[in-house]
């Protein structure tokens, strides 16, 4: 396994595009963009014309995926996050995204809100109220099979649900996030998947090889958005149906979808600074208000205590939460924690190469510092805050939470209801949704867009309006499929196409390794010249 050689990039006679056809005003690159919207469309017609087929088959590849390769997903996130550390901590954290004179092209507040908006917001609204709730009154199974409604249940609630979001995934996204950058920034190669595996394949990489990676990663990268696109559009739609009473059904999902993808096409042709970090600039803000009126409204002093006991429980109980051998809630662990490790995974080059979008200029110790502590902060305050005000009101038997979790999807609007001003503050959370799914939406386009035309930035618009809708008809489809059971067919899409990722993943922390190596010799061997 040999580096190559090279003074400010790597010796490649490839260019960036030089694989792409021009055809009706596009720019794509081939096979890959074929391939990808080919296996995307063949998915989408399936499912419309053979629903249950295409939900069975979802169904029993996920069975199958869970059985046979559990272990590799409980192994993936700790060993990447461990990685991570190690890279932050070595010499190599010195290196700077960009080379040594790049500069930040966002301020640290909006590089934060949009990693934020792309890389949890969703999830964040949909399974703040709900996982902690879920855990502590088992309404589908309890960590390491502990006793519902017991002390133990209560810590392990907030300690499981901060370790599905605290900083085990984020490490996923950081090492994807630097991969592409790294390569990208410092070695000039086109800002795509492929380019990461450069030190292991050298030229070949703009071959099969690379067609496969880029082609993989793009299918994970439209599962994973679809799934969490699906997820907003159940729960907006549940809170629409909560307010006004209209009868929540698969079709009032998808023409929430349609209406976002929509406005996601318009965020496109906004472009980034219009589009995405305004989107993400104003959610965040919405979204402190309401996290701020929920810390008032609710059990403050439970809040304010909850924060630094939850965290230490997370701590204390990630090593248990992580062991997959011999566990007798084998149930909850493949429908919560691998579930969860697939979603990080099939979201990964999505989230990463957004990152990347956003994190020139940072050293890779600064890189890693806000990336994977900032989001974990931010996950305390949240999960504790909605968390701590659901439980409480379940065990007061307080509103419609006294009777216990209905529907994940309905929780947040239920807790709100037994909240000061809860039309107010349920249409505020109806809005946040829609605009989280339109962010990513967006982010995700742009970012499959880069992979299917090659490594552009500045690809025509269309082809970033293309897969904008090919997202909403995808999470449709996912929906479509499912019928009732809508949570599952989305989880059973997102590992199945996550599980193909997972060895590229860990493949390209080795490749990453080398590239930075040889970084740090060229910087020291200039350093060594003026001297």
């Amino acid at each position: 396994m040999s580096e190559p050689d090279g003074d400010t990039e790597y010796t490649t006679d490839y260019e960036v595009g030089q694989d792409n056809v021009e055809w009706f005003g596009l720019d794509i690159h081939n096979p890959v963009f074929f391939l990808s919207a080919g296996l995307v469309l063949v998915f989408a017609i399936t499912s419309l014309v053979f629903p249950q087929a295409t939900g069975f088959a979802l169904q029993a590849s996920r069975t199958w995926t869970l059985e046979t390769f559990d272990w590799l997903f409980a192994l993936t996130p700790p060993l990447i996050l461990l990685f991570c550390l190690a890279l932050a901590f070595s010499p190599l954290g010195k290196i700077r995204l960009g080379g040594p004179d790049a500069k930040p092209e966002f301020s640290i507040p909006s590089w934060i809100a949009m990693l934020f908006a792309a890389g949890v917001g969703i999830g964040f609204m949909f399974y703040g109220s709900a996982e902690p709730l879920a855990y502590y009154s088992d309404w589908f199974g309890t960590p390491l099979n502990v006793e519902a409604d017991s002390e133990q249940a209560r810590k392990l609630a907030f300690s499981a649900t901060l370790f599905h979001w605290g900083v085990a995934p984020w490490g996923v996204y950081a090492v994807v996030g630097l991969a592409l950058g790294f390569f990208a920034y410092n070695k000039g190669l086109p800002l795509t998947i492929r380019s990461a595996f450069y030190p292991i394949l050298g030229d070949r990489v703009w071959g099969f090889w690379g067609h496969v990676i880029d082609t993989f990663a793009v299918i994970s990268t439209v599962f994973g958005l679809a799934t969490t696109i699906g997820i907003g559009a159940a729960q907006a739609s549940s809170g629409i149906g909560f307010l006004t009473g209209v009868k929540v059904s698969v079709g009032l999902q998808t023409v929430l979808i349609a209406a976002i993808t929509g406005l996601a096409v318009i965020s496109v042709l906004r472009g980034l600074d219009g589009g995405v970090k305004l989107l993400s600039d104003i959610n965040m803000t919405i979204a402190v208000i309401l996290m701020l009126f929920v810390f008032i409204a609710g059990p403050t002093l439970a809040i304010v205590s909850g924060l630094g006991e939850n965290f230490l429980a997370y701590l204390k109980d990630t090593p248990g939460l992580t062991n997959w051998f011999g566990r007798e809630d084998t149930a909850w662990f493949h429908d919560w924690t691998i579930f969860y490790w697939a979603w990080w995974i099939s979201w990964s080059p999505f989230v990463g190469m957004f990152i990347a979008r956003i994190s020139k200029g940072r050293t890779v110790r600064e890189y890693f510092s806000v990336v994977l502590l900032a989001p974990v902060a931010i996950c305390v305050l949240w999960f504790t805050t909605f968390g701590e005000t659901a439980i409480q009101q379940y065990e007061a038997g307080q509103g419609e939470l006294g009777d216990g979790m209905t529907t994940a999807a309905l929780t947040l609007f239920h807790m709100l209801d037994s909240l000061p001003f809860s039309i107010i503050t349920s249409c505020a959370a109806i809005f946040l949704l829609v605009v989280f799914i339109v962010t990513s939406a967006d982010s995700g386009a742009l970012v499959i867009d880069s992979i299917t035309s090659g490594g552009k930035t500045d690809s025509p618009v269309p082809q970033r309006v293309f897969w904008a809708c090919m997202l909403g008809v995808t999470a449709s489809m996912l929906l479509y499929g499912g019928g009732r059971d809508t949570l599952n067919s989305l989880q059973a899409g997102t590992i199945t196409a996550a599980l193909p990722f997972t060895s590229i993943l860990l493949a390209s922390c080795i490749s990453l390794f080398l590239g930075m190596r040889h970084e740090h010799k060229m910087m020291k061997d200039l350093k060594e010249v003026d001297a």
